[in-house]
């Protein structure tokens, strides 16, 4: 099923991981109903469970334990939209209005949405009293049409439940709730054309390679903030390392903790090379190695500091810095409250023939031939 979708998180960049695009399939046994299921997580941890007194399981090891299975659904936006710059909190009632509009929009009767879109979206309708599945988001976009219009979209059953709460965005640092600004060299590198099958004006791509990793099917990036689908994690621990499985793709990151060195500097990877350890109950995990490219546009020069703190029984707090002189002018962090599922990850069947990528590139060289006979 090809798709073309967006995470809007504002400014120019090429938001590689946060963006994914036609050519996946998704297992044939992961139908509606299933997706439903998925969505499901653990309740809320109490008030009582919350506190400063909850103490953390242990592994056999004596680590504190955080393995399971952990789901990024929150609805709340990377930056603070605009419209809510003096605002890093909203009251209880309008969480419970948002909640209440966002199960009635995205009921599985209509188009689904992706990214700060849904959380402008029903801002929206709850601040214009809006009723029904027909939606508008602040960006124009007109659920009649669909998210992806050319393409078609996924029905708003395919998506997990979304978590809402009473920030205003993910980013905790700076304290305005947005991205810092780009360095010159990043608004240069992101005026430099890119292939771009999702977009009217794209350069068209010659080959294979010419295609996003995503496309590709090799990685979506580490780290991802990408919520509602397939954004799932499965955590397992031994004595001397963690491992991260990452449900897109079955992305999966061995992360030593036996205090090993990063490689040397000319070692570049995609996901970075990832070196971890503990400070009282957190798991710090610093990766460094990154190749240019591998998230939101950035150099190799990309430091990220992850740390995973589980702060109730249902709850991981996770909170990642990026650190890239070369891309931010100053260092940026989010939060994201990861919520225990009692539910097994299913098959991301990325590949099965990826037809999505040989239509893309067949369909640009229909482009070509009608170009050239015009000429």
């Amino acid at each position: 099923m090809g798709i073309a979708m967006k995470l809007i998180t504002g400014g120019s960049l090429d938001f590689r991981n946060l963006i994914f695009v036609g050519g996946f399939a998704v297992s044939l046994a992961f139908v509606p109903k299933q997706a439903v299921a998925q969505s499901s997580v653990d309740a809320k941890p109490s008030k009582a469970a919350a506190t400063q007194n909850w103490k953390a399981a242990r592994t056999v090891d004596g680590q504190p334990d955080l393995q399971g299975v952990w789901a990024n659904n929150s609805a709340t936006p990377l930056q603070r939209p605009k419209f809510l710059e003096n605002r890093s909190s909203l009251t209880d009632a309008e969480v419970t209005a948002l909640r209440k509009k966002a199960a009635e929009l995205y009921d599985g009767s209509g188009d689904t949405e992706f990214g700060d879109t849904v959380f402008e979206t029903v801002w929206t309708a709850v601040q214009n009293g809006e009723k029904g599945t027909h939606k508008k988001g602040l960006n124009g976009v007109d659920a009649k049409t669909g998210f992806d219009a050319m393409t078609g979209d996924y029905s708003s059953a395919w998506l997990a439940a979304r978590d809402w709460d009473n920030r205003t965005s993910l980013i905790v640092d700076p304290p305005n709730g947005r991205l810092p600004d780009m360095t010159e060299a990043a608004i240069e590198r992101s005026r430099r054309p890119t292939y771009d099958e999702s977009s009217k004006g794209g350069k068209r791509p010659d080959s294979y390679e010419d295609l996003g990793l995503s496309v590709r099917c090799i990685t979506f990036g580490s780290p991802s903030f990408f919520a509602g689908y397939n954004s799932y994690y499965q955590i397992f621990q031994s004595k001397n390392s963690v491992a991260i499985v990452m449900e897109k793709i079955h992305d999966a990151r061995i992360i030593p903790l036996d205090g090993g060195p990063h490689p040397p500097s000319s070692v570049k990877l995609w996901m970075g090379d990832s070196r971890g350890h503990w400070e009282g109950d957190t798991l710090v995990v610093d990766s460094t190695n990154y190749r240019a490219g591998a998230f939101m546009n950035s150099s190799d020069k990309l430091h990220v500091i992850e740390r995973f703190t589980r702060t109730g029984q249902n709850v991981l707090e996770y909170k990642v810095t990026i650190d890239d002189p070369e891309t931010f002018t100053k260092p940026w962090t989010v939060m994201i409250p990861l919520r225990h599922s009692k539910e097994a990850m299913f098959e991301y069947a990325c590949h099965e023939g990826n037809y999505g990528m040989a239509g893309i590139l067949s369909g640009a060289r229909a482009e070509d031939r009608a170009e050239a006979a015009k000429k």
